[in-house]
């Protein structure tokens, strides 16, 4: 399986393919709920290791891109 994900919409089609939708228009706070369902399915075996670094290194450049837009709040 040759993974192509780079954007946040890409990891958010990874949740929505598990019935996870979320969305609490709060950026950061959607991105922080992402990581955790990530994790979760990872650890219950369903992500493979590869789309699940990958899921969490663009949720991790999109927070510090957000925190820098932000002011670095």
């Amino acid at each position: 399986m040759v993974i192509s994900m780079k954007t946040v919409f890409d990891v958010r089609q990874i949740l929505k393919r598990f019935g996870t939708f979320i969305y609490t228009g709060d950026r950061l706070g959607d991105l922080e709920l992402m990581e955790l369902e990530i994790d979760e399915l990872y650890h219950a075996g369903f992500l493979p290791i590869k789309e699940y670094q990958l899921s969490k290194l663009i949720l991790k450049r999109e927070v510090v891109q957000v925190t820098k837009r932000n002011g670095g709040k």
